[in-house]
């Protein structure tokens, strides 16, 4: 949480990152490299390649029809709720924020370092003058959220889940991580002026000159976000809302699952949606490749499905989920004129100047 969380708010950038930017790419790239391997070398002891491939051919992919409808469907419910979030702020329509939000799932799944929350982020400014460090405040608000709900269909199923105790002792500590973060986040927004002293103090002791008053334009930036946690209602709001989403993904690999030949409980695929979602926090190869694919597989493996025919489903799932999104994505980001370097654009705007 702590690791995705800044890698939102800075785009990954850092002072020594910005002296020598290839250098940095390249290390992030080979830190993603490493661990895609890592998790595809874990997936490959019980897998019969010939087999996967023979599934894959004879799979009925009409079912991937429907999941997609579905997954399009809990999209609009996630720019609804992005809307929600920014209601404090300035009411935007659903229908500008959801090319934003597409574009945010391709920049995602195309670009190291989550880029896309800063794409979208940084389109919302042109289009509204919202402030990058103030929508990505409510990118940070949706994303522990969704951390909540992934860990909420992981406790369910854990009573029927043969896990081994390090992931059962992974999950409680990214539980411990997720509600601290959202108690802190829920204090700060509503005692901002508790907050504020707090604030006051530190930046008086750290903070001197330019320096400070990029501190404050930041801090007052992202609190201003953080507005729709202010109050109990929106809170439940939030997280109903991110309920309901992450509801509508598991409906897709539900539908998917239909394609090929075997039948698991609805509650085992809420838990191995939980447990994908939650390993594609860590760094990877753009698209996720090994750590969607692997925790998918060793899932439904410890409940009877074969470890072959598991990869076949979860590979096909893995597309379904990435190319309609991605291809929409990078569609309305044809659209909108941007260009990769206007990622690093985004990042100068929102990070303070060198030295903070």
């Amino acid at each position: 949480m702590q690791r995705d969380a800044c890698a939102i708010l800075t785009g990954g950038s850092t002072m020594f990152a910005r002296k020598k930017p290839g250098l940095k790419r390249s290390l992030q790239l080979t830190t993603g490299l490493l661990v895609s391997a890592i998790f595809i070398y874990w997936a490959l002891p019980g897998l019969h390649l010939p087999t996967v491939f023979v599934t894959l051919q004879t799979a009925n992919y009409w079912w991937v029809l429907p999941g997609v409808a579905v997954y399009l469907i809990g999209l609009w419910v996630r720019t609804w709720r992005w809307q929600y979030t920014l209601r404090p702020v300035q009411r935007v329509p659903v229908g500008t924020l959801f090319p934003m939000v597409c574009i945010g799932y391709f920049g995602n799944n195309v670009f190291p370092l989550r880029a896309g929350e800063l794409l979208r982020s940084y389109v919302l400014k042109r289009r509204t003058q919202i402030a990058i460090s103030t929508s990505l405040a409510t990118v940070v608000v949706e994303r522990v959220t969704d951390g909540l709900v992934m860990l909420l269909f992981v406790f369910l199923a854990l009573p029927f889940a043969p896990m081994p105790p390090f992931f059962r002792n992974a999950v409680v500590s990214m539980t411990v991580l997720f509600l601290a973060a959202t108690v802190l986040f829920i204090w700060m927004a509503s005692q901002p002026q508790r907050f504020e002293r707090f604030y006051q103090i530190c930046a008086n002791l750290l903070l001197r000159g330019r320096l400070r008053q990029a501190a404050d334009n930041f801090y007052r930036r992202f609190m201003l976000g953080l507005r729709s946690l202010s109050h109990p209602s929106d809170v439940v709001m939030i997280f109903l809302t991110s309920v309901l989403i992450w509801l509508l993904e598991t409906v897709k690999y539900w539908f998917v699952m239909h394609a090929f030949e075997f039948t698991t409980p609805f509650l085992v695929l809420m838990l191995m949606n939980g447990l994908v979602n939650l390993a594609t926090t860590l760094p990877a190869a753009p698209g996720y490749i090994g750590t969607f694919d692997t925790p998918g597989i060793k899932t439904l493996a410890a409940f009877g499905v074969d470890p072959s025919l598991a990869a076949s489903y979860t590979f096909t799932l893995h597309a379904a989920l990435w190319i309609p999104v991605t291809l929409l994505g990078g569609y309305y980001f044809w659209r909108e004129h941007l260009r990769v370097s206007d990622i690093d654009q985004a990042r100068h705007q929102v990070e303070p100047p060198p030295g903070v």
